[in-house]
């Protein structure tokens, strides 16, 4: 959760916030449109709604991570929910987050089907409403695509602004890890880009994981960023 406006955060959640993430980070190809939007929102907003939708590697949970810490910038309180993390978390989590100015909920498709959790959704989304707050949530397909079992909730998640987010071409992807990289003083040679483009999943995430898992390493070890060095890394992992 990111800073309280007016004092310290009250709902401490069991989960790491990425507060490196920032929308001027994001890489908006054909989603230019979402990042205007998303630019626009403040704590005095209103109440407004929100959905990202699309495959893996677009983007979705940079942007809400990425929301969050715009909204300690503006001095609003946040939390980000990453919802494909519920098995180690329980829905009454949720109780008290309508206080907050922005709610952000990840990957809402795999909570689907489970009642507890899309109650508590619903009683989430109605406090939120009813205080004039900031929902944004993602999703892997479109709100009316959501396998959703409690139709009031399939009903208000359908109810606000939609964005389907579009993967970048590849070399926007890996201009996107390059200059991620350059914002953490890391260095990447062509030769290490080509050869993490022929080893892995070329979409946004993986990429980022990977830049993640290289930055701790090499801090670790005090070594750069040379192909033997991340072909040692990745054969660790398989």
């Amino acid at each position: 959760m990111t800073a309280a406006r007016g004092g310290p955060a009250q709902i401490p959640l069991p989960f790491r916030q990425y507060d490196h993430c920032r929308l001027d980070q994001f890489r908006s190809g054909d989603n230019g449109a979402v990042l205007e939007h998303l630019a626009g929102l403040r704590p005095d907003t209103g109440r407004s709604i929100t959905c990202l939708w699309g495959e893996s590697g677009t983007g979705k949970s940079h942007l809400l991570q990425a929301m969050c810490t715009a909204m300690a910038g503006h001095k609003g309180r946040s939390a980000y929910l990453p919802l494909r993390q519920h098995a180690a978390l329980e829905p009454a989590m949720l109780q008290g987050l309508e206080q907050l100015d922005l709610v952000c909920m990840d990957d809402v498709e795999t909570v689907a089907g489970l009642a507890a959790w899309e109650h508590a959704i619903f009683h989430l989304f109605n406090g939120l409403m009813d205080a004039g707050r900031l929902l944004i949530f993602s999703a892997a397909v479109s709100p009316r695509g959501l396998p959703l079992q409690l139709p009031d909730l399939k009903s208000r998640l359908q109810s606000g602004l939609t964005f389907h987010l579009l993967l970048l071409p590849e070399a926007e992807r890996l201009a996107a890890l390059r200059e991620r990289a350059r914002q953490r003083g890391l260095e990447l040679s062509e030769e290490v880009v080509a050869y993490i483009t022929r080893r892995l999943d070329r979409d946004t995430h993986s990429l980022f994981q990977l830049l993640d898992r290289l930055d701790e390493a090499s801090l670790v070890s005090k070594r750069k960023l040379t192909v033997p060095f991340v072909k040692e890394l990745l054969e660790q992992s398989e």
